[in-house]
């Protein structure tokens, strides 16, 4: 017999059948603690994922329709008459704005005061608004510019039909909001070149950033909120609500009821039906609304405006 100096252990009994079941129940139970475990994982990564996606949508929705709600906007300043007044050396009449919810503050007019007061209610598209003021431009600039008489300008929407859904009378009507809140000193020229540059009816009309360089040739200040305001329709609300007011009347400090037509024009209360295309006519009206005060302070102040022929 062989010394190893270590005794041979045994081999080791054969595990039992129920020892086997024992482990393999074991296993099989934590195996289904494992699956248990994921599936409520799962379970609450796609419950949490549904309340995020509804909630999402949730705010997509809200946003859509909060951006669609017209924002509640004080009307351009400088036009708290719905129209900008341009007096003596083109200088607008600074005036705030129009409150949300407010209505327009008219002028009041001074039956003392010799300087005649025009206003004109205008539509940017309109062939027989740019007859008048290609007739008159120049008669109008000599009373204004030498206090003989105030322009005030009311531009309202009513030729958007006529753009091929781009609603330039409305955008016109926004720029000239535009630049009466930020550069009013200039509206006078850009009224003008508004005209001179009126698009036919049936186009698309200007676009919004040739308006942005008619503003800029009016030597505009404030170019670039002017450019922002253009291009983000700013005062779109108040072009409607003006027009719609226009619209309805009555016109204040006047006899005219209502807007039926653009141009209205009105002198000293009285307006203006006669020929759109002759200044001696528009002169002659504007005398006799006027009376001698007119006549007499442009004689002293100024020479008699004397009556552009129509081009």
């Amino acid at each position: 017999m062989t010394n190893d100096g270590a005794a041979k252990r045994p081999p080791s009994a054969p595990e039992s059948k129920a020892g086997k079941r024992a482990i393999a129940r074991q296993k099989a139970r934590e195996l289904r603690e494992v699956r248990r475990k994921k599936e409520r994982r799962n379970r609450h990564l796609l419950q949490g994922g549904i309340i995020l996606g509804g909630l999402l949508v949730v705010a997509i929705v809200a946003v859509t329709i909060w951006s669609q709600i017209p924002t509640a906007r004080t009307g351009p300043v400088n036009m708290l008459s719905d129209g900008i007044k341009i007096g003596e050396g083109f200088v607008a009449v600074s005036t705030p704005g129009i409150p949300p919810g407010e209505d327009p503050v008219p002028f009041e007019p001074d039956e003392n005061s010799q300087v005649i007061d025009i206003r004109i209610y205008v539509d940017y598209q309109c062939p027989a608004c740019r007859a008048f003021e290609e007739t008159n431009h120049a008669q109008l600039s000599t009373w204004v510019d030498s206090g003989a008489a105030t322009l005030e300008v009311h531009p309202i929407a009513l030729f958007d039909r006529h753009s091929l859904g781009t609603k330039y009378s409305t955008r016109a009507a926004n720029a000239a909001a535009c630049v009466a809140n930020y550069s009013p000193d200039s509206f006078f020229d850009f009224n003008s070149l508004m005209f001179a540059n009126q698009p036919a009816e049936g186009t698309e009309g200007l676009t919004d950033e040739q308006l942005v360089v008619l503003a800029k040739r009016a030597n505009v200040i404030s170019g670039g909120l002017i450019e922002d305001c253009i291009t983000g329709q700013n005062y779109k609300a108040w072009v409607n609500a003006a027009t719609a007011r226009a619209l309805a009347g009555p016109l204040p400090n006047s006899t005219v009821k209502r807007v039926e037509g653009t141009p209205t024009v009105i002198v000293n209360g009285v307006q203006y039906t006669g020929p759109l295309g002759d200044a001696e006519a528009f002169a002659t009206f504007a005398s006799t609304a006027a009376g001698n005060a007119f006549m007499q302070k442009s004689a002293t102040e100024t020479p008699t405006p004397t009556p552009t022929p129509a081009p």
